[in-house]
């Protein structure tokens, strides 16, 4: 049969790998309770002889189709100085990733990479133009041994997922390249706990089996169970999500019948770190100390079978140890988003037991590393995007609109963001008209506003000048806008649930067109943060039995990021897409003589 790429890069690393690891201590690793017996080793396949092996675990997440360095504050990480202070520095680009990747595995003869989900989806123009395929070649070039699915994998729908996997070009826009078809990954995407709703069976493969020169460990990889409450209902349509605790507890299970000791779960679910610097110490005062949110829980239920949890989704930097049920402590770890960041985990192999040598007193160590862009580049990557950037550049390097500064949206350190105001406004105005919707307001979801917009220029369109392929990076869905009939009361239910329910750990809170003005106290709990008399449209009080027209997304109109409310509306109307309504808004509200400047971001009162 033939060799994949995977079974490809084995093999070459058996015929490259010359260095034999001696011994039984690794860095931060004592070996502890060797079983009887364990001066009788006999020599493996390859001829090594020692005890233990130091396998090394080089995993990233959430990279979103990231091929050139991120704009903004989307393109940099905070670092801890010495002294106390920090240090923004510009990160990221797959460039500068797979040659930080390349470098990190010299002199380790047992390295593996591996990823914990939403490599593609809300990608910049470069990647999502065409359907994330250039991701996808990047990823098989740079080495990714395997991935768990995450969220955003799902934002085209099972069928572009398995194509993504399995090749094949594209039903609707076919092949972008003549003479080529697409690949499709060379790495596994793991679905454990993603199954068809008829068969029962998961999507695509639960489970995966490592091994080179003797040595095999086992991945599970799992999406977030709240998956369907964060992506369209018709990219989840006929599939199930379970608990992520239940599904790795019963693959470790079935991993150790096959005598697959050594596991690690990559989980596409994350934490809430008490820093935003890559490189605090994540366990004072204590293992675990230093982060919140689901993973905590997840982390402390899943079985003790598994030695490593690699994470994602939340974008955050951190490597904790946080106990297993047994009480040892074990590494969950986050890279940051983006490919700014880069986990370099060793892990200790028992040769003997088969399993990762953990102790009670330290786990395996692991530590996040910067992605600068002090290196050089890796030649194969510059290719890569120069080819496909030839490909866009008809759509991409339309100038769309002109800035006369930084408008911050996803880097935004306030619950409302200037660029969530341009957008909202201009989902207002391509519906306000009577026969285009009737809109009196409109909201956004924080979640879909994927950079900033920044003043210098990354190409050479010129300082201030925003091109299409730029919005199309801050907007990249391209959803259909909606608008529906809510009452007072349903709106007002709907600003509550931004902060409370599902909601009220991580508040999503709505970026909201001008006109719409409330107060939010968030020294209160729950649904009482929004404060209900000062919720005001046009300068008029919200009246609770009056019928509103509201513009959002199409997402939102489904219950999208735990806005039931907005399931109740009534009278649909579809207008044109997210996209669009922004290009559009920045084409009629800005020129060369008369760029768009920051708005005040001053419609949400916050009180702390």
């Amino acid at each position: 049969m033939p060799a994949t790429p995977q079974r490809r890069r084995a093999i070459s690393r058996l015929r490259t790998g010359s260095a034999v690891l001696a011994a039984a201590v690794g860095i931060g690793v004592t070996v502890a309770a060797l079983p009887a017996g364990a001066d009788t080793v006999h020599p493996d396949r390859t001829g090594h002889t020692g005890r233990t092996v130091d396998v090394q675990l080089l995993s990233f997440n959430d990279f979103h189709g990231n091929l050139e360095p991120p704009q903004g504050s989307s393109g940099t990480v905070e670092e801890l100085q010495p002294d106390g202070t920090r240090k923004s520095v510009p990160a990221g680009g797959v460039e500068y990733l797979a040659q930080s990747l390349r470098t990190a595995r010299k002199g380790h003869p047992y390295s593996v990479t591996a990823a914990a989900g939403d490599l593609v989806g809300a990608s910049p123009l470069l990647s999502g133009l065409f359907h994330d395929e250039p991701t996808i070649e990047a990823m098989n070039k740079l080495g990714l041994d395997v991935t768990s699915v995450g969220n955003h994998e799902f934002d085209e729908g099972r069928a572009e997922l398995t194509r993504l996997q399995n090749g094949g070009c594209h039903p609707k826009d076919g092949c972008y390249e003549d003479g080529k078809k697409f690949a499709g990954a060379g790495f596994p995407y793991l679905t454990a706990n993603v199954t068809d709703e008829k068969t029962g069976k998961p999507l695509l493969k639960p489970y995966t089996v490592w091994r080179h020169k003797g040595v095999k460990i086992g991945f599970i990889g799992v999406t977030l169970e709240g998956t369907p409450d964060i992506v369209s209902a018709n990219g989840v349509k006929g599939l199930k999500f379970h608990d992520e605790v239940e599904t790795i507890n019963k693959y470790a299970k079935v991993l150790n019948k096959q005598g697959v000791k050594a596991i690690v779960a990559l989980i596409h679910e994350g934490g809430l770190p008490a820093s935003t610097s890559y490189n605090y110490n994540c366990d004072s005062p204590g293992p675990g100390d230093g982060i919140s949110g689901p993973i905590t829980e997840i982390a402390k239920h899943v079985t003790s079978k598994v030695d490593a949890l690699v994470t994602g989704h939340t974008h955050q930097a951190y490597s904790c140890t946080i106990p297993d049920p047994s009480g040892r402590p074990r590494t969950v770890t986050s890279a940051a988003s983006y490919g700014k960041l880069y986990t370099d985990t060793e892990l200790t192999y028992d040769r003997r037991t088969h399993d990762i040598v953990r102790t009670s007193v330290k786990a395996p160590g692991a530590v996040n590393h910067v992605v600068d862009r002090n290196r050089p580049k890796a030649a194969d990557m510059t290719s890569l995007i120069a080819r496909w950037n030839k490909l866009a550049a008809p759509v991409a390097a339309r100038p769309v609109g002109h800035i006369a500064a930084d408008i911050a949206g996803r880097g935004a350190d306030a619950p409302e963001s200037p660029l969530g105001d341009v957008i909202a406004d201009a989902q207002l105005e391509a519906t306000k008209a009577a026969d285009k919707g009737g809109a009196q307001l409109a909201l956004m979801n924080p979640g879909g506003i994927r950079s900033d917009l920044a003043y210098p220029a990354s190409g050479s369109e010129g300082d201030g000048v925003v091109t299409y392929g730029e919005a199309f990076t801050v907007q990249p869905f391209t959803n259909m806008m909606n608008v529906i009939d809510l009452t007072g009361a349903q709106l007002l239910t709907a600003l509550q649930q931004q902060v409370s329910g599902p909601n009220e750990a991580s508040p999503k809170i709505l970026q909201v067109s001008a006109g719409l003005t409330y107060t939010l106290d968030m020294t209160k709990k729950g649904a009482d943060r929004v404060v209900k008399d000062s919720v005001k449209l046009n300068g008029s009080a919200l009246d609770p039995a009056k019928t509103y027209r509201v513009a959002m997304n199409e997402f939102l109109a489904g219950g999208g990021d735990g806005f039931a409310a907005f399931k109740d509306g009534r009278n649909k109307y579809v207008g044109p897409s997210d996209l669009d309504a922004f290009t559009a808004y920045l084409t009629a509200h800005s020129s060369a003589s008369s760029p768009l400047n920051p708005p005040a971001a001053d419609r949400i009162h916050v009180v702390r």
